[in-house]
């Protein structure tokens, strides 16, 4: 009879995976979109008067997100992770350093120098409320997700190369802490992805002809999620 039983037991186990594949048994475990690539073109906005982008200022971000699924289906989600982003902003921006601290003015002539730029180095916090199609076994499908990204200053450079010199030091005048909007669009591999700033890229007090510099980043590029 234990053998019977036995049997049973095994005969039912094998019918209920072939009705039930492993991809369904796992459907309510799957998470999506766990890794994430990027770059971006990075534009200043508020942008002081004379000032002018030059060069390509680009952008590269990386990071980790945990996915929390927030409904049965798994369609809608809350991300939470931690990432890191190197950003470079090239303009007619002149910075200097001097004893007295940094000193701002504009290069008039761009025929003088070959590239000038500010670097920043961040700690990245992406919060996202995501949207998205997929299923346990639909890799390709559509995805929206917006959200905030918060991150924390751990290295910021001015960089100027000239025709016959250059300079390069750490700025003290970025801003500590920024954070700004995020959104993500797209299908399968390729998404569109922007990032626009809530603050300004500089502290406060930094002035350029006694008025307070008040440029902000906006980034788009293309953002890659992996699982």
């Amino acid at each position: 009879m234990a053998r019977i039983i036995i049997i049973f037991v095994l005969l039912s186990m094998r019918l209920s995976a072939q009705v039930y594949p492993d991809s369904v048994l796992q459907d309510t475990k799957y998470l999506e979109d766990q890794f994430y690539l990027g770059v971006t073109y990075n534009i200043l906005l508020n942008k002081p008067e004379n000032v002018s982008q030059r060069n390509l200022s680009y952008g590269l971000q990386a990071g980790f997100l945990k996915d929390i699924p927030l409904n049965a289906t798994r369609t809608t989600a809350f991300a939470l992770g931690l990432g890191y982003g190197l950003y470079s902003y090239y303009s007619t921006l002149d910075i200097t350093e001097t004893p007295d601290g940094l000193e701002y003015d504009i290069l008039e002539n761009t025929n003088d120098f070959k590239r000038n730029k500010v670097e920043t180095h961040m700690a990245e916090i992406p919060i996202q409320f995501r949207w998205r199609n997929s299923t346990a076994t639909e890799y390709k499908f559509w995805r929206i997700y917006a959200g905030l990204k918060m991150g924390y200053l751990v290295g910021g450079r001015s960089k100027f190369v000239g025709n016959d010199d250059k300079d390069s030091f750490y700025n003290t005048d970025i801003q500590k802490f920024q954070y700004g909007l995020t959104f993500d669009f797209g299908y399968n591999t390729f998404n569109l992805h922007a990032y626009y700033a809530l603050n300004n890229m500089f502290s406060d007090n930094v002035l350029l002809n006694g008025q307070a510099i008040e440029m902000k980043p906006l980034r788009i590029g293309l953002i890659f999620y992996i699982l």
